[in-house]
């Protein structure tokens, strides 16, 4: 009999532990959820607000074109406005799409935060890149390249070089707001990770760190 309830004893305070466990568990997801439903509407209004940037940005640059007694040149003519047009419209389909996504509440699983990772650093990188380009592209237009003997062709091409910078402008305003984008769901994947344990004994042993 002494011995059955030592093991009572033994065994109460594995229970009690983990009852606490569980209920510390339980009110962090509370806490989590939250916190989430509290971003949510930050967030969506954040991932829409590339739409009418990137909307804005393709549009001036479409309607981009003059004619005058020196010739005529358009957005089309260069490789890089071109990639311009493209890539504000694929952000653009992006924005609106993952408004909607972030929008309707839905448990948050490890899946879909790498999935929304990923495509928001795609996007990202998409659009920087087009704004990159395209910045090249005006500045040998205003200045020109000497050692290949490139002019410069806003002073005869006034209209077209402003239309252009307005454009791009809107552009990295987009790209801003894709960083911004990029850092939440950057930090919402990685958080769901614990943090890497220290080494065990003299043998450097490390502890991978796993999903909560």
């Amino acid at each position: 009999m002494s011995k059955m309830a030592e093991e009572k004893v033994l065994a109460a305070p594995a229970t009690g532990g983990g009852i606490d466990g569980a209920l510390q568990q339980s009110g962090g997801d509370l806490q989590a959820s939250a916190a989430a439903a509290r971003v949510r509407p930050v967030e969506t209004l954040l991932r829409a607000a590339p739409l009418g940037l990137c909307v804005a940005a393709m549009a001036v640059m479409l309607r981009n074109s003059q004619t005058n007694e020196y010739g005529a040149v358009s957005y089309s003519d260069l490789g890089g406005f071109k990639y311009l047009v493209y890539a504000n419209g694929l952000c653009a389909a992006y924005s609106l799409a993952s408004a909607f996504y972030i929008a309707v509440p839905r448990p948050a699983t490890l899946s879909r935060s790498w999935i929304v990772f990923l495509l928001d650093q795609v996007f990202t990188y998409l659009i920087l890149a087009a704004g990159a380009a395209s910045a090249e592209l005006l500045y040998l237009a205003y200045n020109g390249d000497k050692e290949v003997t490139w002019s410069e062709a806003c002073g005869v091409f006034g209209s077209f070089c402003r239309q252009a910078r307005t454009s791009v402008a809107i552009t990295f305003g987009s790209v801003a707001c894709y960083i911004l984008l990029s850092l939440i769901s950057s930090y919402r994947l990685f958080s769901a990770y614990d943090p890497p344990q220290p080494s065990l004994g003299n043998k450097g042993v490390e502890i991978a760190a796993f999903p909560r």
